[in-house]
């Protein structure tokens, strides 16, 4: 199975959760019912907002927008395992490797400016709310979300281009459940130096630091406001209303963090394999959940929603 120049090898083998006859498909199960609950939680998130008038506001529409990246980048990086694991095929072309690194650096690119955009929505409704109404409108949101889509394809581009230069494979037997740029890279014999120094500068600084400093700076103006609420219950409100975004922001970044901030050296396959598996699988799982248990609107919307079904 193994090949050693890229010329020779039109496609990889992606071995999966494991490669233990036994585990392979409990673990295949398991993963397909975490993936229909995560499409289904998000798609509730996307219906709820849609029917339920009072929650037409900016907070929700960047949410909509984050099921939405979920859905999409959870469907992209399980699709192939859970469809080799019915039909038993596990080979994907070099290209079609190439497109799904690709789109899974889009997807989470986007998803961390969104985070931010997010971050910038509580602001101007902590800090800012007589403006709010008149800063947050529909063009303005719309328009924060168009880029934040445009701008995670064009940062992705580099890499994805560097990837598509390599130039031969020690083999073609890939050690991971999706093609991930980390296991790509341990198989190639090219020179990736380029590549691992633009992940851990350029990558890093523009694609994670930039929107993680923003939302930084939005939270440091948040929390200097809400101290000056003289209120116990007042300051209590502001944070509550800040809690799902911050919790849904550090669990993404300190995944991301583990999985991407090291150097190309020091990676553990299999290790890697498993916090990848709960960056794909259990972050988007999180995410509705998260904003169901811990947001007011969205608990009342949905009881609202099961009161009217009740009653038909």
């Amino acid at each position: 199975m193994e090949q050693t120049n890229v010329s020779m090898t039109t496609y990889f083998i992606v071995i999966g959760f494991s490669d233990h006859p036994v585990l392979a498909p409990i673990l295949s199960y398991m993963v397909l019912i975490i993936y229909l609950v995560t499409i289904g939680g998000n798609i509730t998130i996307l219906l709820l907002v849609y029917q339920d008038q009072h929650l037409h506001t900016p907070m929700y529409f960047f949410l909509c927008n984050l099921s939405i990246l979920d859905i999409c980048c959870s469907t992209n990086n399980l699709h192939n395992n859970l469809i080799s694991s019915l039909t038993g095929d596990n080979i994907i072309s070099v290209p079609g490797c190439l497109i799904q690194i690709f789109v899974f650096l889009s997807l989470t690119c986007a998803e961390l400016l969104i985070l931010a955009a997010m971050s910038y929505d509580r602001y101007v409704a902590i800090c800012r709310p007589l403006y709010y109404k008149m800063i947050m409108t529909c063009p303005v949101c719309t328009l924060l979300a168009i880029s934040c889509l445009v701008l995670g394809t064009i940062e992705s581009i580099p890499i994805f281009w560097e990837m598509f230069k390599l130039t031969c494979y020690r083999s073609n037997i890939i050690n991971h459940f999706f093609c991930d740029i980390m296991p790509v890279m341990k198989l190639t014999c090219s020179d990736t130096s380029f590549l691992e120094f633009y992940i851990l500068t350029l990558g890093v600084l523009v694609s994670a630091f930039f929107p993680f400093l923003l939302t930084v700076i939005s939270y440091v103006f948040i929390i200097v406001s809400v101290l000056k609420i003289n209120s116990t219950k007042g300051r209590h409100k502001a944070f509550y209303t800040c809690s799902s975004h911050l919790t849904v922001f550090l669990l993404l970044y300190t995944t991301l963090a583990i999985q991407y901030m090291r150097p190309h050296s020091l990676i553990n396959l299999e290790s890697n394999k498993l916090i990848s598996l709960f960056n794909t699988a259990a972050v988007p799982l999180l995410n509705p959940l998260i904003y169901s248990l811990k947001n007011k609107d969205v608990k009342t919307a949905f009881k609202r929603k099961v009161k009217a079904c009740s009653k038909i």
